[in-house]
């Protein structure tokens, strides 16, 4: 009996030593599989999502906290402000029989070291007084240079030190595409060196001066512009100037999101000429004036002693005789020639007509095709200019 029961106890014993040690193996493989996954899965995930977060915070912001789009703006800003200038002018104005000062004001770029300013020529139309104020605030009197009212520009010089001048650097409008982004510095409303941004939402707009001539492939953007942007850069994303802000599409004169821009390479042709000449010199063809018709350009005026005049093209006749104490002068359009194209070009169109003469250089001949009196002729005629 004492050894069936030593038997038997040893048996229990065993068995319950042996389901313990399956138990805690069972522990230890249950451990074994899943700590490392609790361990090793949270941490795999957390590491990654840790990295795109440091990666897209790279990509987003730089060392200065900015994102890159940020430090595009300020560099422009910086960059090209100091060289942007705020115009204020004066001008008398009448009512009545009172006579007033009234008082403008707008953008403009430094040019060069000394002192050439360019602007707008309706900035300082008119004006009897012109100051110029700089990114220092100094104010410097202004003096007119030269003046190409047909493109709205103008430019006008200040005497300035040269270490206070920081010119506009020019950049290529030729080059320009829809889409591509564009920033606008000036004075909106006497604010001084406001930027604004916005893309090029057109090219080749057409804009008509105050002297009723249209100006070509003018530049369409969406930056904010507002009265005193004009004469201010349109500047590329380098800080390169490629155009000039000078109108917007409103009707409450307020920036409406169309604004509209001088092209640089239109600035980089007329400015040379009038820092040299006072002007633009442009070859001519001495017909004063036209009637746009169906058929053609009907001649209106022709310049005393002009090329065309020289070349035997006709006018109106004019006939004068005296009724009493009045004389009386009698118009005869019928006698003018009719323009019907030049140098076999159909033109319809004075503003054609003159960006074609405008193509052409002083001493060139054009060769038109005239009606007279109901019949076609071809007058050769040389331009002339100054």
């Amino acid at each position: 009996m004492k050894y069936l029961a030593g038997c038997f106890i040893s048996a229990v014993l065993g068995t319950v030593l042996t389901l313990g040690w399956l138990n805690s193996e069972d522990r230890q493989f249950a451990h074994a599989q899943s700590q490392p996954q609790r361990r090793e899965g949270p941490q795999f995930f957390g590491n990654r999502a840790a990295t795109a977060n440091n990666r897209r915070s790279q990509l987003l912001f730089n060392s200065d906290g900015m994102t890159n789009e940020e430090k595009i703006n300020v560099s422009i800003y910086n960059k090209v402000n100091k060289g942007v200038v705020n115009i204020t002018t004066k001008a008398e104005e009448s009512f009545f029989l009172l006579e007033g000062t009234v008082e403008g004001s707008g953008s403009g770029c430094v040019l060069d070291k000394k002192g050439h300013i360019l602007t707008n020529f309706h900035v300082v139309e008119d004006a009897r007084k012109v100051s110029v104020t700089l990114y220092n605030g100094k104010t410097y009197a202004a003096s007119p240079v030269g003046a190409d009212p047909s493109n709205d520009l103008v430019v006008i010089k200040i005497d300035a030190p040269p270490e206070v001048l920081f010119p506009v650097e020019f950049g290529h409008s030729k080059t320009l595409k829809v889409g591509m982004r564009v920033y606008a510095i000036g004075n909106p409303f006497g604010l001084e060196r406001s930027m604004t941004t916005g893309i090029v939402a057109s090219l080749n707009r057409s804009l008509r001066a105050k002297n009723n001539r249209m100006i070509k492939s003018i530049i369409q953007i969406d930056a904010a512009i507002n009265p005193g942007n004009s004469g201010g850069p349109l500047l590329d994303s380098h800080g390169r100037l490629i155009g000039l802000n000078t109108a917007i599409a409103t009707r409450t004169g307020q920036s409406a999101g169309i604004g509209f821009a001088i092209p640089e390479s239109l600035a980089s042709r007329v400015v040379p000429q009038l820092i040299r000449h006072g002007k633009v010199i442009r070859p001519e063809i001495g017909i004063s004036r036209v009637y746009e018709i169906e058929r053609g350009l009907l001649i209106a005026k022709l310049k005393p002693n002009g090329p065309a005049d020289k070349a035997g093209l006709r006018g109106p006749k004019v006939t004068r005789s005296r009724r009493g104490v009045f004389v009386v002068e009698e118009i005869d359009r019928s006698a003018a020639d009719l323009i019907i194209a030049v140098d076999g070009r159909k033109t319809t169109s004075a503003d054609e007509f003159l960006d074609y003469i405008e193509s052409k250089k002083i001493g060139d001949s054009v060769v038109l095709t005239i009606l007279r009196e109901g019949k076609q002729q071809r007058v050769t005629v040389t331009l002339g200019g100054k």
